[in-house]
């Protein structure tokens, strides 16, 4: 009775090793951090200044309400597919000109970089996205048009956004 006794003693530990071994068990998961929730920012090119909201729709309220002295949307950027997670808007103090050149461009902030995965065009503006600050690097676009996934080449890799 002895022996039956041991060797149960002995699976148990075998088991409760490979529990802490083996990814997605009870003990891997409590080191897991949780996912940031989505957080919704509008930047003003104006003054520079950024401020974010818990929700798309306060965000938006509030910053329609600053934008009342004449600042108009020139871009929103998302974090997820199809317009979906966290979003970024772009205020400017004026629609954009199609000449041929970037009329504004902005180095996006920490919590911002590397995560832009779908965007709309507001205010005239086409959109370029670099994945260096100061409009550095390979760009894409323009992005006309609303785009649902900006593509493999930039998604997750915008760190400076370009308006024309």
């Amino acid at each position: 009775m002895r022996v039956r006794h041991e060797g149960r003693g002995a699976v148990l530990a075998i088991v409760a090793l490979l529990a802490a071994a083996i990814p997605g068990t009870a003990m891997a998961s409590t080191s897991a951090a949780a996912p940031k929730p989505p957080r919704h920012c509008s930047f003003f090119y104006s003054t520079g200044a950024t401020k974010c909201y818990g929700s798309f729709a306060e965000a938006t309220h509030q910053s329609r309400s600053r934008a009342a002295g004449g600042d108009v949307i020139q871009a929103t950027l998302f974090d997820g597919e199809n317009f979906s997670g966290g979003s970024f808007t772009v205020y400017g103090s004026e629609l954009c000109e199609k000449d041929g050149v970037v009329n504004f461009q902005i180095n996006l902030p920490d919590g911002w970089k590397d995560v832009v995965t779908s965007v709309q065009p507001w205010g005239n503006c086409w959109i370029w996205l670099y994945p260096e600050p100061d409009l550095g690097g390979d760009r894409d676009g323009p992005f006309k048009e609303n785009t649902s996934h900006v593509g493999d080449l930039m998604n997750d890799r915008t760190e400076s956004v370009g308006l024309s």
